[in-house]
């Protein structure tokens, strides 16, 4: 028992000094020392493990006025690397990049594959990928697929727009690549995405809107997804009684009336079009046309609801709004802020997504990383986003 409590104690320590350093550094093993509670010799070992295994490195020294200039020590995010992939019906983008978010780079690839046919068309983008990736101690350490449904369990429960539900996407990926692979709900991902990288907050939601419409809840610097995965389903509340029919089998769901999918079907019947594009709806709203004008105030009416309601039922610090309406439209926030009548609406600030259409991709990254390194309550630097 005390050989399995040292161990314990051991594996502990040792992630809290590694998480200090992700967070912290470059930070000294002096300054480890005091600011964890441990002994010199004990943060000494444990540091000196951790560069062996290639997760921490040397950076340079601590400026001081006097004597020894202390070894500065970082995380080495290079000794491995992670996919992350947002997998939409029509489209799937594809991401690498190293376990803090180095270097990524971006490739979006045309999807409306079948069931049976999604698992080959994957094993054959990831391979691509992996003959392009340079040697690295870990090689890739995870594979994050973001999913536009419920997922519970790294299952597929629902997907109310691609024909993926119940497809095991990690078995046969397992298997094929002898890597871990996570399946995550989008809106979840996104939230996890903001959380880690920019904004940090004990308690907040992330509005996310695609397909659908998505809420990515922490609580307590934790995530929250439910009893089995259908916590956040926001999109499936009724805000019309009677309205139109939904997938999920309702009638007036709230994702019918104000999200991406659903703005632009409307946009596309208004117009006699046998299809129209997001692309087209802003471009018809920057130039002042009216059905244009009249579906975008439809959008700010119902998303104005929806924020009220979540305000009622969470009480939240901040609201992150993600999707390519207001990513590309921000005036749209502010013409939302002036209905938001509810009281608490002074206690939460309502916020725009800073990593926008590559949220879901980086909180597949901190899924990865965190994961394969064991750790909670990575604080990561924003990447530059004008480097994809």
């Amino acid at each position: 028992m005390l050989i399995g409590s040292q161990e314990l104690i051991h594996d502990i320590n040792s992630k809290l000094v590694l998480t200090n350093i992700i967070n912290d550094g470059p930070i000294s093993r002096a300054t480890l020392a005091k600011k964890l509670g441990l002994t010199k010799a004990t943060i000494s070992t444990i540091v000196q493990e951790l560069i062996d295994k290639h997760l921490v490195v040397e950076s340079g020294s601590d400026n001081t006025s006097r004597g020894r200039k202390p070894i500065l020590l970082t995380f080495n995010p290079y000794c491995g690397y992670v996919i992350t992939i947002d997998l939409e019906d029509e489209y799937l983008t594809l991401m690498t990049c190293h376990l803090t978010g180095e270097h990524f780079k971006t490739t979006r690839y045309p999807n409306g594959k079948s069931a049976d046919a999604i698992i080959d068309y994957l094993t054959l983008l990831i391979q691509k990928t992996l003959d392009t990736l340079p040697n690295s101690p870990y090689g890739v350490v995870g594979i994050c697929l973001g999913i536009h449904g419920v997922v519970h369990d790294n299952i597929i429960v629902f997907t109310p727009y691609t024909p993926y539900a119940k497809v095991d996407f990690v078995t046969p990926l397992e298997e094929q690549f002898s890597i871990p692979v996570y399946l995550e709900n989008e809106a979840n991902l996104s939230i996890i995405g903001e959380k880690t990288f920019y904004y940090n907050y004990t308690n907040m939601i992330g509005v996310s809107i695609h397909s659908g419409i998505g809420l990515g809840i922490i609580i307590n610097h934790e995530l929250f997804s439910g009893y089995n995965g259908n916590a956040g389903e926001f999109g499936h509340t009724i805000v019309e009684v009677d309205g139109l029919p939904c997938p999920c089998g309702n009638s007036g769901c709230f994702e019918q009336y104000a999200s991406e999918r659903a703005l632009v079907l409307q946009f596309a019947k208004m117009k006699n079009l046998p299809k129209a594009t997001l692309d087209m709806l802003i471009m018809a709203y920057i130039h002042q046309d009216a059905d244009a004008i009249l579906l975008i105030n439809q959008f700010i009416h119902y998303m104005a609801i929806g924020i009220n309601n979540i305000l009622n039922v969470f009480n939240p610090e901040a609201i992150v709004i993600n999707g390519t309406l207001i990513n590309e439209l921000p005036d749209i926030m502010a013409q939302i802020n002036p209905l938001l009548k509810n009281r608490m609406r002074h206690f939460c600030h309502l916020l725009p997504s800073k990593l926008k259409d590559t949220s879901i991709l980086f909180g597949g990254l901190c899924v990865c990383t965190q994961n394969f390194l064991g750790l909670k309550y990575l604080n990561l630097k924003l990447p530059n986003l004008n480097d994809k």
